[in-house]
């Protein structure tokens, strides 16, 4: 496996220099920010980019993410030219060294969480979901936001985008994921280029909007829109963990031929659909990391790998779920636990 780290460029306190020195640290998990979804990224950004990396002793090999368009995926009028960008986006990061592109196919809302520093009992903070307070705040008229809203909607952009998807429903939306990886993946292929899907985070609908890589039913029906290596998972321990009914360690060893991005994270459960972000170590959470990771290494995942959301501890403060030092302890526990595994089983 390759260890990575979430970056997200200039502006992000974390920097380069302070990533290089996490033990066995391969490369930057990153993105070009400033061009919005649905636009063609500038090779030269692209470039620039992956040269910042390789001054400080990191590859730039995993793209998260190039984001899919609204329109592609309620397939509004012009989804195919959005397509043919994104396509084209394929194509340039792929000439330039980049190996793997995460991206989801979450409407309308990306991750959503009901609180930022939700306070733990060791003293750290973390993000939080509590479903009884998602829902009690309608997307239409509260004057409140939740993280995870794209609030560069207005008020009437955003209803119009929920209305769309209730009329497509999760067949629609299946149908136009289904023209998206019939478009990509063959530009994938020539691209020497892995596309992962991240699953829906949580892994259930959300006011009423059709959410579908939630579980193994649908991440079967998912691979086999595009029966093709390239179109493949992240695979997202937290997102997939936060459902009781998806056995994880199951999954890693079904899917580890197509998991080509792991987000390792854990949570605790507390009850059915509420849970909040804890330390990486299995006894700390819900979820089996170390079940995980064997799975993987016995069906031979041989992918690219990032500690996921973080606790804030120490008094650090920065981007919610993407500090230095909780990140950089999950790193080092990640290391040790493919360390231990692969040499257990080399002894077999």
């Amino acid at each position: 496996m390759k260890l990575t780290f979430r970056w997200y460029g200039d502006n992000d306190p974390v920097t380069l220099e302070k990533i290089r020195q996490i033990p066995k640290m391969s490369g930057i998990v990153s993105a070009i920010y400033n061009v919005s979804p649905g636009g063609v990224w500038d090779e030269k950004d692209i470039r620039d980019l992956k040269e910042k990396a390789n001054a400080n002793g990191l590859e730039f090999e995993v793209v998260e993410s190039v984001p899919v368009p609204e329109e592609i995926k309620y397939g509004g009028e012009n989804a195919k030219k959005l397509i043919e960008n994104y396509c084209e986006n394929v194509r340039r990061l792929g000439r330039n060294g980049v190996k793997c592109i995460c991206y989801n196919f979450m409407p309308v809302f990306d991750w959503l969480r009901s609180e930022l520093e939700h306070q733990n009992k060791d003293g750290s903070n973390s993000l939080a979901y509590n479903e009884k307070t998602v829902l009690s705040m309608d997307p239409l008229t509260s004057e409140l936001s939740l993280p995870g809203w794209d609030e560069s909607y207005s008020r009437e952009e955003l209803k119009g985008l929920i209305n769309k998807y209730k009329e497509i429903g999760e067949e629609g939306l299946w149908k136009n994921l289904e023209v998206f990886l019939k478009a990509v993946i063959p530009v994938a292929e020539e691209s020497g280029v892995n596309m992962a899907i991240h699953p829906d985070d949580p892994p259930w609908g959300i006011f009423g909007l059709p959410r579908i890589i939630t579980d193994e039913k649908n991440i079967d029906r998912f691979l086999n829109l595009v029966p093709s290596k390239n179109n493949g998972l992240t695979f997202c321990t937290g997102s997939l963990g936060a459902s009781v009914d998806n056995d994880l360690v199951k999954m890693a060893q079904k899917y580890a031929p197509r998991i080509h991005f792991l987000h390792l994270r854990n949570i605790l459960i507390t009850s059915d659909r509420e849970f909040y972000e804890v330390g990486h170590p299995t006894e700390c959470g819900s979820i089996d990391m170390y079940g995980i990771v064997r799975a993987l290494v016995e069906n031979g995942f041989d992918g690219y790998v990032r500690p996921d959301h973080g606790r804030m501890i120490w008094n650090e403060k920065g981007r919610y779920g993407y500090g230095l030092y909780d990140r950089a302890l999950g790193a080092t526990y990640i290391c040790g636990l493919f360390e231990g595994i692969e040499k257990t089983l080399e002894k077999k």
